[in-house]
This record gives C-alpha cells, sequence and structure tokens, in this order.
C-alpha cells in the first residue's frame, strides 16, 4: 500500500531553534496505528531559508535541548 498524507496524524509537535538551524521533536499515528516519535533537522542556508538535513549526529547543546521535549512527547505516545 503506497504512502498516503491523509492517514498521517501528527500527534505532538514541538520545535528548538537557534541561529542556524531549527529541530522539531514530533509524535506521529499513521492509518491509527502505533504512536511513532521523529526528529527532524532543518538547516538555515546563506539566505535564511530553512532546508531539510538529515539528522545524524547531534552536539550536547542540541541534546540538551532536545531531550526535554522528548520527555513532554512521551505521555502522547500513549
Amino acid at each position: 500500500m503506497p504512502y498516503n498524507s491523509k492517514l498521517d496524524e501528527k500527534v505532538f509537535s514541538k520545535v528548538w531553534e537557534n541561529d542556524s538551524e531549527k529541530l522539531t521533536v514530533s509524535i506521529h499515528s499513521y492509518n491509527k496505528g502505533q504512536k511513532k516519535l521523529q526528529i527532524t533537522r532543518e538547516n538555515k542556508n546563506t539566505q535564511g531559508d530553512l532546508r531539510f538535513a538529515k539528522l545524524g549526529r547531534m552536539t550536547k547543546e542540541e541534546t540538551e535541548a532536545v531531550l526535554p521535549l522528548i520527555q513532554e512527547a512521551i505521555p502522547f505516545m500513549d
């Protein structure tokens, strides 16, 4: 079955942002299925526009910023 965006429900979403990037912690449920955590990264280019980037490794600053967002998201996974 191909992906259908209409079946993808965003249950929770919080953002952490600094001068050069944005990290989003969210909970999604596809087709009323199991709720899952997603972390995405967007980097700002030279014009200041955000562009999606692979999350990859995280700095200590990013990790410390995202951990409280993950803790806040966990109850939404029930």
